[in-house]
């Protein structure tokens, strides 16, 4: 034959061989595993049911236990036996209901009555007199004094005498309706009760317990449970024969495992040469998945996952001993895009800043989105603040997007730090210099600094103290008056949270914006109603109004809320405003909307505050039907300067009074502001010129000096606020 066919066939023989071998080692090795497998599977059923027989014998124990126990309290927490015991014949007493009956009663074999000091003056087994000290030991004692150290609850352990095992059980005779605890003197009842053959094996039967016996050693084929003595020591051995389910149940299957067998190792090769295609495929979808896990799906860019591996890698490279340097980005304004122009655009313009940043500088190793409008940027080394000036060009620069000219900011935190520090803690640091960045405005970069972290730790702390002020109410209201613009007379009152805490007054100004950031705002809101509404009570000429965090308002829970405030203390919701900024309407407008038209249902009336300030439309006022505004103070403190101030105001009183809703002015503290707003329109007035905010004890003085006509229920738009305070932060406990 020609060798240059025979080497081809030699090599495919070669092949095959190889192939087989191959195969046949896999099927072997897999028979064993499957056999493995089954032996596994047997122990494991013989271990889970010897598992579920000893839980069994402690069922068992405890059931024993349980039913000695029910007799000897039933027989020790009872009236009479009390009265007997401490009675004139308590010996014979004893011996008629308890010893007499010990001879041949199924629940116990025996009884011991003892008197306080633990002397026993009867003592009857099976009916005859015994001494349990004797046939027990000393241990027996400690039984009485455990009962008369205990409650209600009778002492139950075991003892040996004999050869035998007993369960006991004492507890102190007391009368059925004493209270808790152990006045003395006190008797003591014990029964007692032989495991004897019949009484385990009327156990055993439906906790599936063969052989089910008393024994000081168990034999090899048995389980067993030690039953312990009052001091621990093993009495015993509670021992039952072992069942071998397992077992059992591979000689009934064995056959089919063997045709399954045969089966698998038929159905291997097939599996094993559609494993190959099938490994390449799987593969490459891995791949895939580690890129996208690592990544954004818009951008393409790095994610938090893939942000944090890159940190790693940066400083493992150690490189400047594994310095870098996060960029945290955060866009302002990207939101009002979203909502003025759609998603689409959004991410449109999400792209964009993706691609100027990726292009941004060489000195930035890694771009991450982490979310939303938030981006990161990775440079090796110390910071370098040409990255931070370079992101801020970017902005100056309006992005157009569609035919649409978009302009949005950013705000920056950065933070440097060497390979010492975990990226994680490299990135909360940057985290923490970018929120301090927002709060202090747009455009700017704020550098982590270790300060940052006290004023954390002070917040926090703070919070802790506000949480536990709330609970405590030690937040109260103080109240302001608030009068009629026509008459001068008192209609209403705003109340003001105040907070007097261990270390001194603590400002609304701090307090309610932790309250809203730490998820507390609504336990407080309701402290303050609640505080507020009770003091109000007794001013049953005066309307009263609270303001409302929109957090509160976005609580679907929140008119359930207020109803049951007012339900539980018995105030007219007519005499309930509750004052809302816009923000709320804005933010959730259709929850707002379900929140006030719940509560208006039941008479409560809403106000629109800090009324010429923000962007509320007519629209808004008719859509949500707002029962009256209040001008904002700066509208007020307007009136003293050369501007246009008083036009604004009064254009803006008669833009509220020309859609039929009653206008308050706040902040009045002058008579000519007084006199301006009168003219105005403003039917209510509120400032220091009419009061200082008092106590609630000074507004009773306030109303005894000037006996206030009835307000007036026109619309009930004579109400006043409770817990106003800036327009930064409007909520009825401010």
């Amino acid at each position: 034959m020609d060798s240059r066919n025979t080497t081809p066939r030699t090599g495919s023989t070669v092949t095959v061989a190889c192939a087989t071998a191959f195969f046949l080692l896999v099927g072997v090795t897999l028979t064993g595993l499957m056999m493995n497998v089954v032996t596994t599977m047997v122990a494991s059923a013989d271990r889970i049911d010897n598992a579920r027989a000893e839980r069994a014998a402690h069922s068992v124990v405890t059931a024993l236990e349980g039913r000695l126990a029910a007799v000897t309290g039933d027989n020790s927490v009872w009236d009479d036996a009390y009265a007997a015991s401490v009675g004139d014949d308590p010996v014979g007493w004893a011996f008629t209901n308890w010893a007499k009956t010990s001879a041949d009663y199924p629940l116990y074999d025996g009884v011991v009555v003892a008197d306080p000091t633990g002397r026993i003056y009867s003592s009857y087994m099976k009916g005859l007199v015994f001494d349990p000290v004797t046939v027990f030991g000393p241990s027996f004692q400690k039984q009485i004094q455990a009962a008369l150290l205990g409650g209600r609850e009778p002492t139950v352990q075991f003892f040996a005498a004999g050869g035998k095992l007993f369960l006991i059980a004492s507890n102190a005779i007391q009368p059925y309706a004493e209270p808790v605890g152990l006045p003395k003197p006190r008797h003591v009842l014990t029964f007692l009760k032989e495991l004897t053959p019949a009484v385990l094996d009327a156990q055993a039967t439906p906790y599936d317990l063969n052989g089910l016996r008393v024994a000081t050693a168990a034999e090899h084929t048995e389980l067993a449970i030690d039953l312990l003595s009052i001091d621990g020591n093993p009495l015993g051995r509670l021992a039952w024969e072992e069942k071998h389910p397992g077992s059992e149940l591979y000689h009934v299957v064995r056959p089919k495992l063997i045709v399954a067998l045969a089966i698998l190792l038929v159905f291997l090769i097939g599996i094993l040469v559609s494993g190959a295609t099938e490994t390449r495929r799987l593969k490459a979808l891995a791949q895939t998945a580690r890129h996208e896990a690592a990544h954004d799906g818009l951008t393409g860019l790095l994610n938090r996952s893939g942000l944090l591996q890159e940190m790693g890698r940066v400083q493992n490279l150690r490189v400047d001993d594994g310095s870098l340097t996060l960029h945290l980005i955060d866009l302002d304004g990207f939101k009002a895009v979203n909502d003025s122009w759609g998603h689409a655009v959004g991410d449109e313009l999400i792209k964009q800043v993706a691609h100027a940043f990726s292009n941004l500088s060489p000195a930035v190793d890694a771009v991450a989105r982490l979310g939303g409008d938030e981006f990161a940027l990775v440079q090796r080394g110390h910071l370098s603040t040409v990255i931070d000036k370079a992101v801020l060009a970017i902005f100056r620069t309006p992005f157009v997007i569609g035919g649409r000219t978009i302009e949005v900011g950013a705000s920056l935190g950065t933070a440097s730090a060497t390979a010492i520090i975990e990226p994680l803690e490299i990135l909360r640091r940057a985290d923490m210099a970018l929120y301090r960045a927002k709060e202090d405005g747009r455009g700017r970069v704020v550098h982590y600094d270790p300060s940052l972290d006290v004023e954390r730790e002070q917040l926090s702390l703070l919070e802790a103290d506000l949480r536990l002020a709330i609970t405590n109410g030690d937040i109260t209201p103080v109240f302001q008056p608030l009068v009629s613009a026509r008459d001068g007379r008192v209609r209403g009152v705003e109340a003001l949270a105040r907070w007097q805490a261990p270390t001194g007054n603590v400002s609304p100004e701090t307090f309610i914006p932790l309250a809203e950031r730490s998820g507390l705002i609504d336990a407080l809101g309701a402290l303050m109603l609640s505080a507020s509404i009770i003091h109000a009570k007794r001013w049953k000429d005066l309307y009263l109004s609270v303001n409302v965090s929109p957090l509160q308002l976005c609580n679907p829970d929140f008119p359930k809320t207020v109803l049951s405030i007012v339900e539980r203390e018995s105030f007219d919701p007519h005499r309930l405003t509750l004052e809302i900024t816009e923000g709320v309407l804005i933010a959730n407008p259709d929850q707002a909307r379900r929140a006030i038209e719940s509560l208006k249902r039941v008479g409560v009336r809403f106000a629109l505050d800090d009324f010429g300030c923000g962007y509320a439309s007519i629209g808004a006022l008719r859509t949500f039907g707002f029962d009256r505004v209040k001008i904002d103070r700066s509208l007020v403190t307007a009136l003293g300067e050369k501007s246009n101030g008083k036009d604004v105001l009064e254009a803006t009183v008669l833009l509220a009074t020309a859609l039929n809703i009653p206008v308050t002015a706040e902040g009045i503290e002058s008579t000519d502001q007084a006199n301006i707003l009168r003219a105005a329109g403003c039917d209510q007035l509120q400032g220091y010129l009419h009061g200082k905010p008092m106590r609630g004890e000074d507004i009773d003085a306030l109303l005894d000096r000037h006996l206030p006509t009835r307000p007036e229920t026109r619309s009930g738009h004579d109400a006043v606020a409770v817990g106003k305070r800036r327009p930064a932060h409007r909520n009825g406990t401010s």
